[in-house]
């Protein structure tokens, strides 16, 4: 009976719900959690393909596949040994509401900065960073931005809710400072005039990864740093499931290998947004989603 029990209990312990298959938390405020995610299945401001809502559900499933891991290769590290991570689930906010979710998230993000929390947030669309912005600005300040996208989403011709205007908005609200943010595999049209540096796709391509840490360095002095990944970075190859695909992007091992450089940095928040996982049957978008995600929080646990 007890051989029964035990095995009972230890089919408890796992899930797939969490990222990692972290047990959900729903008092994060109160938890002694160094780092939080929180999912934000939101994708009203789509330009593209919608489908973006159901990106954090998919990223945490994916992750299933990188949890068995106790040491994950290349850190060679425990990360539950280093850092304290919970997952709090998605945020809840009045169906069809843009600004109802722009505020809750911001207000969500702001109370757990306050009780001395970290946040990665998985989302959604692009757009829910610039609630993310605004939240970790009242806290740390003007900030810089590394950015990882196919688009530079400083267009100053979308509606209040548009996931392509959100770092034209952000500069002008004395969040981030473009003149010290990055851009990083760009190949799209854009504004040369924004302030904002571009290592468009072609160079990132081409360049090393120690050139281009150097280009980031250089670029972000020493302000707080917001670490934001949209997931069109990466060629469609590697991640069909987003909402606006561009051919000619980063491979996989080229994005995680720019982000494992970046350990020295004082990154201060950080998301993974536009996974869509309605358009890709092989959920290889969930998966590089999850591994951007889990290498980020192992960024900060090789601080420790």
């Amino acid at each position: 009976m007890n051989t029964l029990k035990n095995q009972i209990d230890n089919s408890l312990v796992s899930n797939i719900f969490g990222f990692l298959r972290l047990p959900l938390n729903f008092q994060p405020y109160q938890s002694d959690a160094d780092w939080v995610i929180t999912g934000v299945p939101f994708d009203l401001a789509t330009s593209g393909r919608s489908g973006s809502r159901f990106g954090p559900n998919a990223i945490r499933q994916a992750s299933v596949n990188l949890a068995w891991e106790e040491s994950r290769w290349p850190w060679h590290f425990n990360l539950q040994e280093k850092l304290n991570v919970i997952d709090c689930g998605d945020l809840v906010y009045s169906f069809g509401d843009a600004a109802d979710m722009s505020e809750k998230l911001e207000l969500h993000i702001s109370e757990l900065l306050q009780s001395g929390k970290r946040c990665l947030t998985l989302g959604g669309d692009h757009f829910i960073t610039l609630p993310l912005l605004r939240a970790h600005a009242k806290h740390f300040g003007k900030m810089a931005l590394i950015h990882f996208d196919a688009h530079t989403d400083t267009y100053d011709n979308g509606g209040k809710f548009d996931h392509g205007t959100m770092f034209y908005h952000a500069p002008q609200e004395g969040l981030i400072d473009p003149h010290c943010s990055i851009q990083v595999g760009i190949r799209t049209d854009y504004n040369p005039d924004t302030g904002f540096t571009v290592i468009n796709a072609l160079a990132a391509n081409d360049l090393s990864v120690e050139q281009i840490y150097q280009y980031i360095k250089n670029q972000v002095k020493d302000l707080p740093i917001y670490l934001t990944f949209d997931i069109d970075c990466l060629d469609p190859a590697f991640a069909p499931g987003t909402g606006t695909p561009v051919c000619g992007g980063l491979t996989t091992d080229k994005a995680l290998r720019i982000l494992r450089s970046l350990k020295d940095l004082n990154i201060v928040g950080m998301d993974v947004v536009e996974v869509a996982p309605a358009y890709d049957h092989g959920e290889i978008t969930a998966l590089a989603g999850a591994t951007v995600a889990l290498d980020m929080l192992y960024l900060q646990g090789s601080k420790k």
